[in-house]
């Protein structure tokens, strides 16, 4: 494989104009196809096979009212006032009167000053007043989608909470309206920003430092535009981009680092430039290739989750990843035939440049020998530290929510004056295909209120879907029950409520019904309990997948061991520094601790799992091509670190500052999902890639390149060191027909 990307990467330099305008083209081409055929992102939401799925659609079939409102945004105002609501009476009817011009708000007559209710209806006063009247409640609904809210709509809420926030009257609000995302960009601004920053220093060079954002760029525009063209024919969730920004930014800067530093390493031994951007792509694009396969597996085997959005997801980054492979292997050397002998200048003084005599020490070098003096000492260091970090793990409690921290202080006065559970409603449904429900709709009905966890048990009562309108439990095939949990949505007490009612449905199915509990708490639920029982098998496939890619690539069994139980290391440090920090309260650094997010253990170990095998691929490739060309087993890893530390350390640098970045959200769960990533790349680049691995391999010298006789019969010999590339002379003159000569002269 050396040699094809070889002939690429020299054909590409060559023809640098063609390649160029080809990814520009492409990229119009389809930009122009998504602006005519404008597609649409499917916004259904949908966990096929799941309990929640079944009772969704007796919902939307036999109670499409109900489901419709479930579908439209709805948000709650709570009001608190230590002297009583009652006393605040005309600043609520200021408060109600201005909420009825919020746009495209449904029955306008429903939005009432809670004290008025009431007065109104007795028998309904616990339902808008609690907390002996010092807390009431406010229900608005909008005749619109929660996706098609903009921040605009919330902030218009946000300041009318406000404008009544006076004279010991606290007003709060949750819901719809408060859960709008703001405006995305400004963390991958900073991104960029940081990565550019980083290159400069590591090319030394203005020029050389554009080129990954070029082709970051380029990738991330061409990858987002194909997924949404691709919305037009498949059934595509619009969350299914979310992922493409952030990890196809990360591989193609990542890529672009290791193909552009091995260019100005070859360049530095002479020859000219067309053949150091063949060789740069034969060795290092060979690394990019295998690396880029190695993500493709881990994030497109989130496919066996089940769950539809997070298999796009998957799918979505699998695609980002493999442009990005293409635009390493393609664009780089074009774009550094474009800017020739320009590539890496304007010089910057004072940092170090890439083309410095062999025989100058670099920092990398001086690492390498540390760890090949005390490798014993270096790999009981990192472990132990990395063991010390994940001790907080134990007490790992995984949760979802779709409570904001903007929504914290509604959610604490919903507590005190109607319990956790008033927004967490279950919707429990039952069918009957033989005829008449009622008898099992009244025997659940008696089940449920004699279940724990169960708010205003006496109130429970269930609708029915029968032709009279007047008395729809006549006649009805369906029931709804609308079950209130005393606790919140998503603890565990609300879980084993859920669970509870759902083992009823045994009972039914002797009286010829189904039972089945839908609604949003019960999604997130499914959501939690399909992710927890995947874990286990996706791991699994991910890891012995990469295993076999990394045995191909290394030709060893030691190797991809220890890069594999390194990296276990570090995502359990990840998960111990996160539970920490966010579920204990560790340092102060968050306000409102919660469990640790149910998606987040699925969602790292496969996009980390991809970034740091590209981190052992780039980093022990060469030193396995160092040792492959006669270097004993220590000059190799010294060799190899003192040429693969510098970049490796750059790219991780970037991908922590990218992701740290979205640690700037306002919200927790944006903040737990940046530090987890920054600190997992923190961890496996820095500890395990660059201090334990390389300890490990030293340990182990010559046995950690062997094989096999058998095995290494039957692997592909992909030649990943290049030593076919190392057979072709450096030569100004050389030309692809130099590829055939019968006399190959030694590098050098």
């Amino acid at each position: 494989m050396a040699l094809f990307l070889y002939r690429v990467g020299r054909f590409s330099f060559r023809h640098k104009w063609l390649v160029v305008v080809a990814w520009i083209a492409a990229a119009v081409v389809v930009a122009g196809l998504v602006g005519s055929l404008n597609p649409k992102f499917s916004k259904d939401f949908e966990l096929p096979g799941t309990d929640s799925d079944k009772a969704m659609s007796i919902l939307q079939s036999d109670f499409s009212r109900v489901n419709d409102e479930q579908s439209k945004a709805s948000t709650s105002i709570v009001v608190a006032a230590d002297d009583g609501v009652a006393n605040h009476s005309a600043q609520l009817d200021q408060l109600v009167a201005k909420a009825k011009e919020l746009p495209k708000v449904t029955d306008a007559a429903s939005i009432v000053n809670p004290v008025t209710a009431a007065k109104l209806v007795p028998q309904a006063a616990s339902k808008v007043l609690g907390d002996n009247g010092t807390v009431g409640l406010i229900q608005i609904r909008q005749d619109v989608s929660p996706e098609d809210l903009k921040p605009a709509d919330k902030e218009r809420f946000t300041d009318l909470l406000g404008e009544f926030r006076t004279q010991g009257l606290d007003v709060q609000g949750t819901g719809t309206l408060m859960q709008v995302q703001e405006q995305g960009g400004t963390a991958e601004l900073l991104g960029f920003a940081v990565a550019f920053i980083v290159m400069i220093v590591a090319f030394a060079a203005l020029v050389a430092a554009f080129i990954p954002i070029i082709t970051g760029i380029l990738g991330v525009m061409i990858t987002i535009q194909l997924v949404t063209l691709g919305a037009g024919v498949f059934n595509i969730n619009e969350s299914a981009t979310g992922i493409i920004t952030m990890l196809g930014i990360a591989v193609s800067i990542d890529y672009a680092l290791f193909i552009v530093s091995r260019y100005r390493s070859e360049l530095a031994l002479g020859g000219s430039r067309e053949s150091a951007a063949g060789r740069a792509v034969g060795t290092a694009g060979s690394a990019v290739v295998f690396a880029g396969l190695t993500v493709v597996v881990a994030v497109a085997a989130l496919s066996v989750v089940g769950i539809p959005f997070i298999s796009q997801m998957g799918l979505a980054a699998a695609l980002a990843v493999l442009i990005a492979v293409l635009g390493a292997l393609t664009l780089i050397p074009a774009l550094l035939g474009v800017f020739g002998r320009f590539a890496f200048s304007p010089r910057i003084p004072l940092l170090r440049h890439g083309d410095e005599p062999e025989e100058k020490v670099s920092n990398g070098q001086r690492v390498a020998g540390v760890v090949g003096r005390r490798p014993w000492v270096v790999t009981i260091a990192g472990l132990v530290l990395l063991a010390v970090c994940a001790l907080p793990m134990a007490k790992l409690e995984l949760g979802l929510s779709s409570t904001t921290d903007s929504e914290v202080a509604a959610t604490d006065l919903l507590k005190r004056g109607f319990g956790e559970g008033v927004n967490g409603q279950l919707m429990v449904v039952l069918h009957s295909d033989n005829g008449d429900v009622a008898r099992a709709a009244d025997d659940a009905v008696g089940h449920i209120r004699g279940l724990d966890a169960v708010a205003t048990p006496d109130q429970l009562t269930w609708v029915g879907n029968g032709p009279d309108a007047a008395n729809p439990k006549a006649g009805a095939t369906s029931a709804l029950i609308s079950v209130t949990p005393q606790f919140s949505p998503s603890g565990q007490q609300t879980h084993r409520l859920m669970e509870q009612i759902r083992d009823y449905s045994s009972t039914t199915e002797k009286e010829g019904a189904s039972l089945h509990v839908g609604g949003q708490t019960a999604i997130m639920s499914d959501i939690s309990s399909k992710l927890s029982g995947a874990l286990i098998p996706y791991l699994v496939l991910v890891v012995g997948l990469a295993f076999i890619i990394l045995t191909v690539v290394f030709r060893s069994l030691l190797v991809p061991l220890t890069a594999t139980l390194g990296f276990l290391f570090s995502v359990c440090a990840t998960f111990g520094a996160t539970v920490a920090i966010f579920q204990e309260g560790w340092f102060g650094l968050i306000s409102h601790t919660q469990p640790i997010i149910s998606f987040l253990p699925i969602f790292l170990i496969g996009v980390v799992f991809g970034l740091a095998m590209d981190y052992q691929v780039f980093l022990v490739t060469r030193m396995r091509e160092e040792y492959v060309h006669g270097r004993t087993a220590l000059q190799a890893v010294i060799v190899g670190y003192k040429h693969g530390a510098r970049v490796v350390a750059s790219a991780a640098i970037i991908m922590i500052s990218v992701f740290a970045s979205f640690m700037l959200a306002p919200d927790t769960t944006s903040k737990m999902m940046g530090f987890a990533l920054a600190a997992s790349v923190f961890f496996d680049a820095f500890v395990v890639r660059m201090l334990v691995v390389p300890a490990m391999i030293t340990l182990m010298g010559d046995r950690a390149w062997q094989i096999p006789r058998w095995l290494d019969r039957i692997l592909p010999n992909v030649d990943i060191e290049g030593s076919k590339i190392r057979e072709i002379p450096i030569d100004h003159d050389a030309t692809p027909a130099d590829l055939r000569r019968s006399d190959p002269a030694p590098v050098g």
